[in-house]
C-alpha cells in the first residue's frame, strides 16, 4: 500500500540569510536514509557555506535562478533546469539574483555529519 506524507518538517538551514527548508522524504521527516527529497525557497542574496558532501544531489530550478560554485567556475540553474553535483566536489550554492525556488534530492539521504561545510 502507498505511503502517504501528510506534510513535511522545516528544517533549519544554514546561510546568510534565512532560507525555508521543508523536507518531505528523508532523515528528519520520515527517518529514511537512502534519499531525502526537500522543497527549498531562498531569497534575493541568500548564499551558504561551500560544501563537499558524501553524497549526490539532484537540484529541479523550480522558479528563479540557482547559483552553484565550483571549482571550475559557476552554473546558473535556470527555472526549468537542473544540476547533479557529485560525492566529493566542493560546490556552494547561492541565489544571488532573485529569490528562487527548488526541489533538491540527495542520494543517500542529506546529513549535517556527511555534507561537510566550510568552516
Amino acid at each position: 500500500m502507498p505511503t502517504l506524507i501528510q506534510n513535511p518538517t522545516r528544517i533549519q538551514p544554514a546561510g546568510n540569510l534565512p532560507k525555508t527548508i521543508d523536507e518531505y522524504v528523508g532523515r528528519v521527516n520520515n527517518q529514511e536514509q537512502r534519499l531525502s527529497m526537500a522543497h527549498m525557497r531562498s531569497p534575493v542574496g541568500w548564499t551558504e557555506p561551500g560544501q563537499t558532501p558524501e553524497f549526490e544531489e539532484y537540484t529541479i530550478v523550480l522558479r528563479g535562478t540557482l547559483h552553484v560554485r565550483h571549482r571550475s567556475g559557476v552554473l546558473q540553474v535556470a527555472a526549468g533546469q537542473a544540476v547533479v553535483t557529485h560525492p566529493g566536489e566542493w560546490v556552494q550554492y547561492s541565489t544571488p539574483d532573485e529569490a528562487t525556488e527548488y526541489v533538491a534530492i540527495c542520494l543517500p539521504a542529506f546529513s549535517p555529519e556527511t555534507v561537510h561545510r566550510d568552516q
